[in-house]
């Protein structure tokens, strides 16, 4: 599983506070538990921490890149914003995200192009986000198509099928795990896919407990990467163990200890 630490947005009051305050150390904090809780990459969102987003995600890149060469997610829905973040990434970058509508695909797929980037393709369209797992891949398949005619891989595309609260929109939960699944269909290479987990329990109680239960779930249906806190160990212990029973990793009696060192390289 491709973690993807979600902690460093400016929605955060600590980020927000660090942005406004150009206080480094608070980036480098939780930018270093994020990878010791075990994120292969960071997601980085200025949020609406301040009126110069530019200026504010070219500091974070930097700010995080005087720690860390791990890879970065861009994340803003302002082309600009994204163009500065990418344009300062010492390695791969991922962009997060660009829709179905033709006009986000027309904006967001050259710059994807440009930096050789990753990318996030929501499975949203222009009448919004479907009901059911065929409508989703549907959509999918029409990012790839798009992506591919500019070059771009499609193993270099991340769907996301969009996760939707459970409190407000039950059924969706299993149709996402379904298009979660039939992603994998659309060609060879395969895309890949991912969630931003949270969203399902926003608004509920048990928030971690419905978080961790729904991430095991999708590692079932094939998921490959999520947006998650990695500081979250019993969400960790979860996906990790999850992996384990999913044939991905090898049995030892200490394997989340295991799995933790394999990350740190020691």
């Amino acid at each position: 599983m491709f973690v993807i630490g979600e902690r460093i947005n400016g929605m955060f009051k600590a980020v927000k506070e660090a942005i406004i305050n150009k206080d480094k150390k608070i980036i480098h904090e939780i930018a270093l538990r994020q990878l010791e809780g075990g994120a292969n990459a960071l997601d980085v969102n200025v949020g609406p921490s301040t009126a110069d987003a530019v200026g504010a995600m070219k500091w974070l890149v930097e700010t995080i890149q005087e720690i860390t060469d791990v890879t970065l997610v861009i994340d803003s829905p302002k082309v600009a914003v994204l163009e500065a973040g990418l344009s300062l990434c010492k390695k791969k970058a991922i962009i997060n995200s660009t829709t179905a509508e033709k006009e986000k695909l027309d904006k967001i797929l050259p710059l994807a192009q440009k930096y050789n980037a990753g990318i996030v393709g929501l499975t949203i369209s222009e009448k919004g986000i479907p009901a059911t797992a065929s409508e989703r891949v549907e959509i999918a398949a029409n990012i790839i198509a798009q992506a591919m005619e500019l070059g771009i891989s499609p193993d270099d595309v991340y769907i996301d099928p969009v996760v939707l609260p459970v409190n407000v929109a039950q059924a969706q939960c299993p149709e996402l795990l379904y298009a979660l699944r039939d992603c994998k269909l659309i060609c060879s290479p395969s895309p890949k896919t991912v969630v931003g987990l949270s969203n399902v329990s926003q608004g509920t109680k048990n928030r971690e407990l419905i978080n961790r239960t729904y991430l095991v779930m999708a590692q079932a249906y094939g998921l490959d990467a999520a947006i998650v806190d990695p500081t979250d160990k019993e969400l960790m212990d979860a996906m990790i163990t999850a992996d384990l029973l999913l044939n991905k990793n090898i049995y030892c009696d200490s394997y989340l200890d295991a799995y933790r060192k394999s990350l740190s390289g020691k």
